[in-house]
C-alpha cells in the first residue's frame, strides 16, 4: 500500500466514523510469522461489530515469506503507517500484535516514542525472547534448539526475524554479541538510547500482555509475560528478573502505575488466540477505549 493510498483510505475512514455520538479509538493490528492481515480478520470483524464504527487498520505488509525479514526493517515501515494512523486520529489509537506481531508493535512505540498509542496489547508474543523450534520446522525442518544458535547468532541468521529474537540460554554471551535486536530493545546492551527506549512504553494508558501454558509454540510461553529460562533452563518471572527490577524499559513503572496486565489464560494454543471469539470478547474488546 503506497503512503498516498494510505492517506486516502485514513481519510475515508475518518470521515465514516465521525459522529456526534462517544465512538472507540481506531485499532491497528499487526499479524504473526508466516501469515497476513487475513489471519487477523476474526479479531478485525469482531472488534467492528461490537464496536461499531471503529476504524479498524489491519496491517498488510510482510505477509507470508516476507514476514521472516529482518525486524527492523518490519519495525521501520510498519512503524511509519502506525505514525500515520496516529496523526489522523490526534486523540490517540489502540495497537494489537500476534505471535511476531506481538513484539514488532512494542518496538515500534520504543523506536517512535512520538507515537499517540493508549493501549498496548501483546497476544502470546515472544517478548523476552524464543527457545523452541516447533513452527520453526516450516522454514528449517531440521532444526534443533540445541545447535539453532549456530545459524541465528550468524550474519546471516541475523537478517531472519526470528533470528533477531532468537534468546539461547545457553549461549548468552553470543546472544549478546551477536544478536542485533531483542538485546537493545531491552535496553540489556548499548547505551545511547536507553532514556529513548523506555519513553515510548511509559506513556502507555494500558499495557497488556497475554499468553498461556498450552501455547504450544512460544517458548517459554512465559515469555508473552517477558519471563524466561535462566542458564539451568528455570523459567524466572519477569517481576524477578533484570529487565523489571532495573526498569530498563518501563516494566517495573507501568506495574506500579497500575498500568501493566498480566493475563494467564489456559486450554488455549498459539493458533487459537486470534481465532477465538471468546479471548476477543474478553481479554481484548475491554481494554479498547
Amino acid at each position: 500500500m503506497t503512503n498516498s493510498v494510505l492517506h486516502i483510505y485514513l481519510f475515508l475512514v475518518y470521515l465514516l466514523s465521525y459522529n456526534e455520538a462517544k465512538s472507540y479509538r481506531p485499532v491497528f493490528i499487526i499479524h504473526g510469522v508466516l501469515t497476513g492481515s487475513d489471519s487477523m480478520e476474526l479479531i478485525s470483524h469482531r472488534i467492528q461489530e461490537m464496536h461499531p464504527g471503529t476504524p479498524v487498520y489491519n496491517t498488510v505488509r510482510f505477509a507470508g515469506w516476507s514476514s521472516i525479514e529482518s525486524m527492523w526493517d518490519q519495525v521501520e515501515e510498519i512503524g511509519m503507517d502506525v505514525l500515520s494512523v496516529g496523526a489522523a486520529f490526534p486523540e490517540g489509537i489502540n495497537l494489537i500484535g500476534y505471535s511476531q506481531g506481538g513484539l514488532l508493535a512494542r518496538v515500534i512505540m520504543q523506536r517512535f516514542p512520538m507515537h499517540n498509542v493508549r493501549n498496548f496489547i501483546s497476544l502470546s508474543s515472544p517478548q523476552a525472547g524464543q527457545y523452541g523450534t516447533r513452527f520453526l520446522h516450516l522454514i528449517f525442518p531440521d532444526l534443533v534448539c540445541e545447535t539453532a544458535y549456530e545459524l541465528f547468532y550468524s550474519r546471516l541468521g541475523q537478517h531472519i526475524s526470528i533470528g533477531n529474537y532468537w534468546n539461547d540460554p545457553y549461549h548468552q554471551e553470543l546472544y549478546y554479541n551477536y544478536s542485533k535486536f531483542l538485546p537493545y530493545v531491552n535496553n540489556e546492551v548499548g547505551i545511547s538510547n536507553k532514556t529513548v527506549l523506555k519513553a515510548g512504553l511509559i506513556k502507555l494508558k494500558h499495557m497488556i500482555l497475554i499468553g498461556g501454558p498450552d501455547d504450544g509454540v512460544i517458548t517459554p510461553w512465559q515469555s508473552s509475560h517477558f519471563g524466561y529460562y535462566d542458564n539451568n533452563n528455570t523459567v524466572i518471572d519477569m517481576r524477578n528478573r533484570p529487565i523489571y527490577k532495573d526498569d530498563a524499559i518501563g516494566l517495573k513503572t507501568l506495574d506500579e502505575q497500575g498500568k501493566l496486565k498480566i493475563i494467564t489464560v489456559p486450554n488455549i494454543t498459539h493458533s487459537d488466540w486470534h481465532k477465538n471469539i471468546s479471548i476477543v470478547d474478553k481479554f481484548i474488546l475491554p481494554y479498547l477505549d
